[in-house]
């Protein structure tokens, strides 16, 4: 049994994801988690930038929000908003994007907008913000989210942040935008995407297995050629992660 949190089995996961990263376009809640624990590990060249227009942020301790003062002190850094989504995120210099979502499906389409129809939807989400223009342009994305068979889904409710292919499998990414969902990090494991786009397993958390990644899945997920088990945080990690959370 994991001495790990799911949480803090999430963002050990994901900030593995950006070992070496130069650039990372972050928002609040886990991935911000991940972000900043990369840069202390395995990515210590990281340049956080933050939807608010803050550019090469040195946080000492979790922002709040994407307008917490913190993002600011000891920054690179800050722009409009106008000049950070037109001139870093448009012009391709965002290698990464972090996002989580409510629901995603198979091709990594993200919903952040509605559960339900969206005239009448039983629950209203925050929206997309950023999401879609950090979807749509950067390098690659990267998803940090919960997983059950609410979130997992067969369809998306709403597509906020385009995948790989539209929800009934058709089309692909315009030929101008960047190379979309290569990641998604949950409680249970590590997923990556085929070449021709479907998300599949790729590696396993302590205490998770094939079963409860089916359970926790409204498709049949595919497998990749090889499933690896992923390691336990290390002490050192899970001390620096329960450090920012505190």
């Amino acid at each position: 049994m994991s001495d790990a949190t799911p949480d803090e089995l999430m963002i050990a996961a994901a900030a593995a994801e950006l070992a070496g990263v130069r650039t990372v376009f972050v928002g609040i809640g886990l991935p911000n988690a991940a972000a900043n624990l990369a840069r202390q590990s395995v990515a210590p060249d990281l340049e956080l930038i933050y939807e608010s227009g803050v550019v090469g942020a040195r946080p000492t301790r979790l922002p709040d929000s994407i307008g917490d003062p913190a993002l600011v002190s000891g920054s690179a850094a800050t722009m409009s908003m106008r000049d950070l989504f037109g001139g870093f995120l448009q012009g391709g210099r965002i290698e990464v994007g972090m996002l989580g979502a409510a629901q995603i499906d198979r091709w990594g389409n993200l919903n952040t907008t509605v559960i339900g129809s969206y005239d009448h939807p039983g629950v209203r989400l925050p929206g997309s913000g950023g999401a879609c223009e950090i979807a749509l342009n950067a390098g690659r994305v990267i998803i940090v989210m919960n997983q059950s068979m609410r979130s997992f889904v067969e369809r998306v409710d709403f597509v906020t942040s385009p995948g790989h292919r539209r929800p009934d499998g058709s089309g692909g990414r315009p030929l101008w935008a960047g190379a979309g969902p290569t990641a998604v990090v949950t409680q249970l494991g590590v997923y990556h995407f085929g070449l021709d786009g479907e998300m599949e397993l790729a590696g396993l958390h302590p205490g998770a297995d094939g079963e409860t990644v089916d359970a926790g899945t409204a498709w049949a997920m595919r497998r990749a050629a090889t499933v690896t088990r992923l390691p336990e945080p290390s002490t050192a990690t899970l001390a620096a992660i329960r450090w920012m959370l505190a």
